[in-house]
């Protein structure tokens, strides 16, 4: 095919994912990861800007900046690097470090000023904006599109009916998770396409590593944070002396986050944007609610209950329309 767009089959995508998708070996393992670092780093998150007062640009600040540091020792002890980069690389990190910068300042503004359960609650409509940028950028489409959205109905409104009885609104907040929503799909999308499209398109030559496509994007990411940073830090803040403890905290959940976006990165190499988001990412969103309940102490209502066997439902449907509706359905990527 042309070295500028390859046609993939939908079929070839459900045959992919049935033989090592989210339920395969390796990607459970990552899917089990991921779940655990992203609740630690959560945790984490809220503690430090709540009770110690952080700022949502500093804390993210450092969470990039550990990061890269990280993804370069793995990379210098892996000896992992491409002796040639496939076209407009340095706009496709551009773009991906801006998305990931945005996407950590933005949730962590959101969890500073909104309690946990109402950020994972907003996220719950991730599904309907991958869904739709999967269909727009990758030209994802299935035969039975009606199901696959109409299963995506309860998964969102079991999520919404978790959090119904304690959800508290602040406008900053609300609209912090929201951006941080939109963004965060269309991360999920632009990561898949650099860490698949790559090995239809140029025959395996420049297919990335999720540990690479975590350094790359993370170190354009620092970049960008700067001016963010100077723009939304208080300097008070970092008049505080940095104590043993907290600068322990501080390394942890740079670690913590280094991980977690590893496992998610790794994921995505086995599953499609759409999975990621609507199965695996919803089931993440369900845990983080009834944990941040036992964590934090707030009471489980009877809606609460029913809200979450209403999304177990919802991603069971969702899995039947997606492995029923790829039959000679074609999808376009273009590089």
């Amino acid at each position: 095919p042309h070295q500028g767009s390859v046609r993939v089959t939908l079929q070839e995508t459900v045959e992919l994912e049935r033989g090592a998708g989210l339920w395969g070996g390796h990607a459970f393992t990552y899917l089990c990861l991921w779940y655990g670092l992203s609740f630690c780093t959560l945790v984490l998150n809220k503690y430090i800007l709540s009770l110690l007062g952080g700022e949502p640009a500093t804390l993210g600040a450092v969470q990039m900046v550990s990061t890269t540091v990280i993804g370069l020792i793995q990379m210098c002890l892996r000896k992992s690097s491409h002796k040639d980069f496939p076209p407009n690389f340095v706009s496709a990190m551009t773009l991906m470090g801006g998305m990931r910068c945005a996407t950590v300042v933005l949730g962590l503004v959101c969890l500073k000023n909104v309690a946990v359960s109402f950020a994972e609650t907003v996220k719950s409509s991730a599904p309907i904006f991958t869904v739709l940028m999967s269909r727009f950028i990758l030209g994802e489409h299935t035969g039975t599109q009606w199901r696959v959205s109409a299963s995506l109905m309860p998964v969102m409104l079991g999520l919404s009916m978790c959090t119904a009885t304690e959800v508290g609104f602040s406008s900053l907040g609300f609209s912090a998770a929201l951006s941080t929503n939109i963004v965060d799909c269309l991360q999920n999308v632009f990561s898949k396409k650099l860490l698949r499209a790559y090995t239809y398109v140029l025959l395996h030559k420049h297919t990335f590593m999720p540990a690479e496509l975590q350094f790359y994007t993370s170190g354009a990411a620092v970049l960008m944070m700067i001016p963010a940073w100077l723009l939304m830090t208080d300097m008070v803040w970092l008049a505080v002396p940095i104590t043993p403890d907290l600068a322990g905290l501080l390394v942890t959940d740079g670690a913590l986050f280094h991980a977690q976006s590893v496992c998610a990165f790794a994921l995505m190499g086995y599953i499609s944007p759409v999975t990621f988001s609507s199965v695996a990412s919803t089931m993440k969103h369900a845990l983080s609610i009834w944990l941040s309940v036992l964590v934090f102490g707030n009471p489980v209502s009877v809606v609460s209950a029913a809200g979450s066997a209403l999304v177990v439902g919802g991603v069971a449907l969702y899995s039947h329309a997606r492995a029923h509706g790829g039959h000679g359905v074609t999808a376009a990527m273009h590089a």
